[in-house]
Order: C-alpha cells, then sequence, then structure tokens
C-alpha cells in the first residue's frame, strides 16, 4: 500500500497543542514531538469498529496487547518477552513517575544526560529528587557519553538512578552495544538503578540498530527497567499507551502498587486498541514513514549546507527531531527562539529546555510533509539573512 506522506491536513481548530495553542493562524510549528501526518489507517478502523460498539464499560487489558508487544519486539529488536515481565501503563511520563516513586525517595540523585527530554527535568523536580547531569560530550557535530563524568557522579552514594534516553532525544544518537556495556557496568559497580525510556527504538533509520537495554542488562548484577510504547512511531500522544518491561516481579510489583496510589494503572480501552492495530498492521506503514522523515533530514541537510552555513546540523541516526547547532550566529536559544517566533511565526524548541549544554542549538520536529518543511526552512533563512 502507498502511502500519502504528503498531504497536508489542516489541524487548527482540533484543539492540537502543536496547532492551537496560540491564536495566530501565521505560525507555523514545528516544535513539540507530533507529528502532521494521518496515522496508520488499520488504527484509525480499529477505533472506529471500538466506538461503533457503543458500550464503553470497565474493560480488562486484553491478551491481544501483551501477545502484539511480544511478537513487535521480537521482530524488530530480537528480544523475546514474556507477558509476565510487562506492566501496560496509560502514558510513559506515568510510568517513569511511577517507578522514580516506588525506588527513591525525595533528596536522592538522579542521573540525566543532557541536553535530553525536558520533560525527565520535570519529572524529577515533581518527585523530589536532584537531576545530575553527566553532559554528554560534542565534537565535531557528534554526541559522545562521558563516561569518566559518569562513573564520578554514579559513585556519590546520593546516586540512585540514571535517567535513560535511547535512541537519545534531541540529539538523535542511537547507542551501540559497548557503549551500553559501559553504562551497565558502572551503574552496576555503583548500585545504580537504570531507568531505560525508549518510546523512540523504532524511529531508527538505515544503518544503524537499536539494542533494547534489556538484553545488555541481564549480564550484569544491575536493577533495571525499560519502558517502551507506540506512541512516537505512530503518533497517538493523545491516546497514551506505554508498557514496562522487566523480568523481577518484585519490581514490577513495587511500580503497579505505585500506579495504583496514583490511580493510572488501568490503560483506556482505545489505546489497547491503537497499540494492538499498530504492532500487528504496522510495519510496512512505518518503515514508509521512516524512509520520508529521513528524505525531510537529508533535505534540510542540503538546505542549510547551500543556504544557511552557519548552521551545524547534528546526524540523525533515530528519532523525526533534528538538532542544530546554532551558535555561530552569536545568539543564545531562548534569544534565537523568540526571535524566529515575533519576526518569522517560526516555532522551534530552545536548546536550553534540554539542559544548560542545550545552549546555542534549536530542535526541529521534520515529521511533517516536504511543503511545511521547505516553509519552515525558508522562514529560518529569511531571518538568518536579514540580521
Amino acid at each position: 500500500m502507498n502511502y500519502n506522506f504528503d498531504e497536508i491536513i489542516p489541524r487548527r481548530g482540533t484543539n492540537s497543542i502543536k496547532w492551537d495553542s496560540v491564536a495566530d493562524d501565521n505560525v507555523l510549528p514545528m516544535w513539540v514531538a507530533d507529528m502532521d501526518f494521518k496515522t496508520l489507517p488499520e488504527i484509525v478502523e480499529a477505533l472506529s469498529k471500538k466506538a461503533e460498539q457503543g458500550i464503553f464499560g470497565y474493560s480488562f487489558t486484553p491478551q491481544a496487547l501483551y501477545d502484539a508487544i511480544i511478537n513487535w519486539w521480537e521482530v524488530s529488536h530480537q528480544v523475546r518477552l514474556q507477558k509476565d515481565w510487562l506492566l501496560p501503563v496509560p502514558g510513559m511520563i506515568p510510568a517513569l513517575s511511577a517507578i522514580v516513586r516506588a525506588y527513591l525517595k525525595p533528596g536522592d540523585n538522579i542521573i540525566v544526560q543532557s541536553p535530553v527530554y525536558n520533560h525527565f527535568f520535570t519529572l524529577i523536580e515533581n518527585c523530589g529528587c536532584n537531576a545530575i547531569e553527566n553532559h554528554l560530550i560534542y565534537e565535531n557535530g557528534n554526541y559522545q557519553i562521558d563516561f569518566a563524568d559518569l562513573e564520578l557522579k554514579a559513585s556519590d552514594p546520593q546516586t540512585k538512578m540514571l535517567l535513560f534516553c535511547s535512541p537519545h532525544n534531541p540529539v538523535g544518537r542511537v547507542w551501540k552495544r559497548d557503549e551500553l556495556e559501559k553504562i551497565a557496568s558502572i551503574c552496576s559497580k555503583h548500585n545504580v538503578m537504570v531507568v531505560s525510556d525508549e518510546i523512540h527504538a523504532d524511529l531508527v533509520y538505515k544503518g544503524h540498530q537499536h539494542i533494547p537495554f534489556v538484553s545488555v542488562a541481564e549480564n550484569y548484577d544491575l536493577i533495571s527497567v525499560t519502558c517502551g510504547s507506540p506512541c512516537k512511531t505512530f503518533n497517538l500522544s493523545s491516546l497514551p499507551v506505554s508498557y514496562v518491561i522487566t523480568k523481577d516481579q518484585e519490581i514490577k510489583k513495587a511500580i503497579a502498587k505505585i500506579l495504583s496510589i496514583q490511580e493510572t494503572y488501568s490503560i483506556n480501552p482505545f489505546a489497547a486498541e491503537a497499540l494492538i492495530a499498530a504492532y500487528t498492521h504496522g510495519r510496512n506503514w512505518m518503515e514508509a514513514l521512516k524512509e520520508y522523515v529521513y528524505s525531510n533530514y537529508l533535505f534540510l541537510n542540503d538546505f542549510c549546507k547551500n543556504n544557511l552555513p552557519d548552521i551545524s546540523v547534528s546526524p540523525l541516526q533515530a528519532t523525526y527531531l533534528v538538532w542544530m547547532d546554532c551558535r555561530a550566529l552569536g545568539k543564545g536559544s531562548d534569544e534565537l527562539s523568540k526571535m524566529l517566533f515575533k519576526d518569522e511565526k517560526l516555532w522551534l524548541n530552545s536548546g536550553t529546555m534540554y539542559g544548560s549544554s542545550g545552549e546555542g542549538f534549536l530542535r526541529m520536529n521534520i515529521a511533517c510533509p516536504k511543503a511545511i518543511l521547505e516553509e519552515g526552512l525558508k522562514r529560518l533563512e529569511k531571518y538568518i539573512n536579514k540580521k
């Protein structure tokens, strides 16, 4: 089947956070991680079938959901999961929050590898813990983990957890097995729990392979939990559904208890149907999506080389979020993003959202029809050229 990712779908007036957060039809939003493509047709069909039933009473989490997750991970990531390792959760942030609250107490330290997903900082603050930044090393446009600094910070007795982003948002890195082995070794040595957020695991491009942390952790004396979800791959953020993966039944029980206390235990039956449809029928759509988005990345990269030589684009190994080094422009991230919004109605994320090491960078969402991407790049070029 052919999928039309070039189709421009009007989203204003749909209560879209991305498109309706400001009352200005001239604003072009390329910020939040929300794709401007119609999702997999089979998901729409499954949701329509569920709605047509017309009865929305209490429901169990179906066996088909567990089967779909297990099959998807075996085919996609060569890991054979078991049902009793899985704990469905209504969203990635509730899952991560429950894990932190199950194992840490206020005042404990959590390592994050910045620049990193901004909600990690919010979550840690909400749990009363301290975010300790293990800054990634940026050299020649590429990011690496600072293992010496990671070991130093992991050795602090107050440090209890590494909140790991794999693949990494916003820098687009896919971590290699030897990097994961080093993380596991360091955290095992210092009794630091690893919580791996793998929401972008499926959005990995040719030449790279996502390695689930669960497949590495089993070789170490290490407390580790992995979290997965179809929400980024299939753009299901308004149908939040995720799942915790852990072989340790005591860990699973402790997380489930916190989820119950938080009243975030049961997943929405529509979200369950969406996950099942996505993981059962979505592979071809996903591959077509990745091909389209990567062509957008190549277009953006060429555009910047030819028209915006002061902007350096980080290699995109995964995600649909492009990390742009704008430091040569001589403006801070916050100022640059505000001026782009004010002067050209272009909405990009400031790099400082992702930690102090994001200063001088911008994040651009390229999961959109090419015509929208081209318009966004032209607005960026117009702003830079008139300065």
